[in-house]
């Protein structure tokens, strides 16, 4: 600022102007405003929607003095499609369809959702086959989601190879995944009443050796990147987010607990067969980016002993059916419930108003990314640029599950 300002003056001169106002942008321009009594001002910086630094059309539009953020507002609506609106000329078969998009990388627990609302209101008991194989590849489903922040996240502060080692993994248990299903990511494999269809034969063997083989990789992940000084460096202290605030924003799933909030519906309203399981519930203290991801690494162990544990009640259990047999249209009682699950990015729940017809009367979604995001209006001012990708990226979100 310092070597421009003697080109300002020296223009106003020739110009024969007799005063002079200096716009300078950042802390170092209050230097000068300090000194001199010249006026400064803040610059207004879109980050997205079409931006490297954000995770699809995410907008955040920021106020800098200098390099520092003063002021921070989540935009977001570019994907909204009306889902809720779509819920409602659809049938309980054709909403699976359109609920288990919103969180792409958690396709299989979207689901559950809808079906759990749908069969509460019905009063129906599925089948304990389908209960278990449900356990079973929502905790499968949640290792997905996890694998994939685990290594997009450290993209986010220049490391690039833990990326490769965290889809090696992803394709052992989607392979897996896509064999029970037919889908990769969507797929379409609940139903009101159970699953489409029993699980191949085999199939559990294979699932408990996809299992075993990431379990066994899983430290060379771990050990690759909470080894990195330079990831510490880049993530510990950074974006603390109090318990104040979790309460204060709704904010749920992993983000939550490792602001050493203790709250898990697999344990504290167990829904499935999670009230006949153990569930830890990992959290953490610090609630700054180094124990969000922590608490990602921890909960991927969790669930793949969960799954384990579901894999041999499976074994045990006699032959019988996966699903219950359904009329041709299935219409669900007049009334009203909320269905609430704890999917891999926090609580993602269905409030479901029916008026006895096919379709639901209203079919309201409360999404887990869309409450977590909210939070950043808060957490980002005070932190550096530099620091604001960091931060970003540990609230490991999902554009669509925030839009609807």
């Amino acid at each position: 600022m310092a070597s421009v300002l003697p080109r300002i003056l020296h223009a106003g001169r020739l110009a024969g102007v007799t005063t002079q106002r200096t716009v300078g942008v950042g802390a170092g321009a209050d230097l000068v405003g300090s000194a001199e009594g010249l006026a400064t001002q803040d610059m207004v910086l879109n980050i997205g929607p079409q931006h490297p630094s954000t995770h699809g059309v995410l907008r955040l539009r920021i106020t800098l003095d200098g390099e520092r953020i003063i002021d921070a507002e989540p935009v977001v609506g570019y994907m909204h499609r009306g889902a809720e609106k779509l819920f409602e000329v659809r049938d309980y078969r054709q909403i699976i369809v359109l609920a288990n998009r919103h969180d792409w990388l958690s396709a299989f627990a979207n689901e559950l959702g809808v079906v759990l609302a749908a069969e509460r209101m019905l009063g129906m008991e599925v089948p304990v086959r389908a209960v278990w194989a449900r356990t079973l590849l929502a905790e499968m489903n949640r290792v997905l989601n996890h694998l994939m922040f685990l290594g997009s996240y450290p993209l986010e502060v220049g490391a690039i190879t833990p990326v490769f080692y965290a889809f090696r993994e992803r394709e052992t248990i989607q392979a897996v995944m896509e064999e029970v299903s037919g889908g990769r990511m969507h797929y379409m494999f609940n139903r009101v009443g159970g699953l489409k269809e029993e699980l191949p034969a085999g199939w559990t063997g294979r699932a408990r050796t996809a299992i075993h083989d990431v379990r066994r990789r899983l430290p060379d992940i771990e050990n690759l990147i909470m080894g990195n000084e330079i990831f510490r460096a880049r993530t510990k202290g950074v974006g603390v987010l109090s318990q104040e605030l979790v309460h204060a924003y709704g904010v749920s799933g992993p983000i939550a607990r490792a602001s050493g909030v203790d709250l898990d519906l697999r344990r504290d309203e167990p829904y499935l067969a999670y009230g006949e399981l153990d569930v830890p519930v990992v959290t953490r203290a610090d609630g700054d980016c180094l124990a969000r991801f922590q608490c990602l690494m921890s909960q991927v162990k969790v669930s793949l002993d969960l799954a384990d544990q579901c894999l041999d009640r499976l074994t045990t259990l006699p032959p019988g059916p996966i699903n219950t047999r359904l009329p041709k249209v299935l219409k669900v009682p007049e009334g009203s419930t909320y269905a609430w699950t704890e999917n891999p990015l926090g609580l993602n729940g269905y409030y479901l108003v029916s008026r006895g017809e096919k379709t639901p009367w209203r079919l309201k979604l409360r999404s887990a990314s869309f409450n977590n995001i909210q939070v950043l209006s808060e957490l980002l001012p005070g932190t550096l640029v530099a620091d604001m990708v960091a931060i970003l990226g540990s609230m490991f979100f999902v554009v669509g599950d925030i839009d609807k």
